[in-house]
């Protein structure tokens, strides 16, 4: 070989290139994160699925986000703030609460951004302890629990969890199972035919 020749490529890990360690690559990672667990759920993803995903190292992922807990976590973690949210749902006439409420569920699943993380959630939810907290903490305790305790009404936390298991269900079975003939419905009719439930849930004596 020359000395102005080119080393010889080694076999196993991958060149750190900028692209592969810069500070765009723990951005790859968490968008790959979310389609692999949104694709598989909690227990067919793995580390190494995700780097190749995201074109990274499997080592990389590890430095960010260290187990795959840690990296599930950050994966799903759904882009609301319930301080702008609740004033939104409570805002205007108390019989109007529960269409606001379902207008906004219906919102959040029907956009393709939002609608991923929210899938990994569901899907792993039933298997995987870490996935039924997350969902549990986004549900309730970051929203209906909230909305519920601004109301003047006995039992909000269970009301709240009435409410959450009505807008889980029809999650579960709009975009996960896409049972017909729920799964092609107009969001509109849902929302017609679910808000009064949910008003019921939350507001009656």
């Amino acid at each position: 070989m020359t000395p102005d020749a080119p080393a010889p490529r080694r076999r196993g890990r991958p060149p750190r290139t900028a692209e592969a360690t810069g500070p765009g690559a723990r951005t790859r990672i968490l968008e790959a994160a979310r389609t692999e667990f949104a694709e598989h759920g909690y227990d067919r993803t793995s580390m190494r699925g995700i780097a190749r995903a995201a074109g990274v190292d499997a080592a990389l992922v590890h430095h960010y986000f260290g187990t795959k807990d840690e990296v599930f976590a950050a994966a799903i973690e759904v882009s609301f703030e319930p301080a702008l949210v609740i004033p939104a749902v409570l805002g205007g006439a108390a019989d109007g609460l529960g269409e606001r409420l379902a207008r906004y569920f219906i919102a959040v699943w029907e956009n393709p951004a939002t609608r991923a993380p929210l899938l990994a959630i569901l899907r792993s939810a039933l298997t995987h302890e870490t996935a039924a907290e997350l969902l549990r903490g986004f549900v309730l305790r970051r929203l209906l629990e909230r909305i519920a305790a601004e109301l003047d009404v006995p039992d909000p936390t269970f009301r709240a969890e009435l409410a959450a298991s009505h807008l889980v269900g029809i999650a579960i079975l709009r975009y996960v199972i896409r049972a017909e003939p729920l799964a092609s419905a107009d969001p509109e009719r849902i929302i017609e035919m679910v808000a009064p439930t949910l008003q019921r849930y939350l507001t009656a004596p």
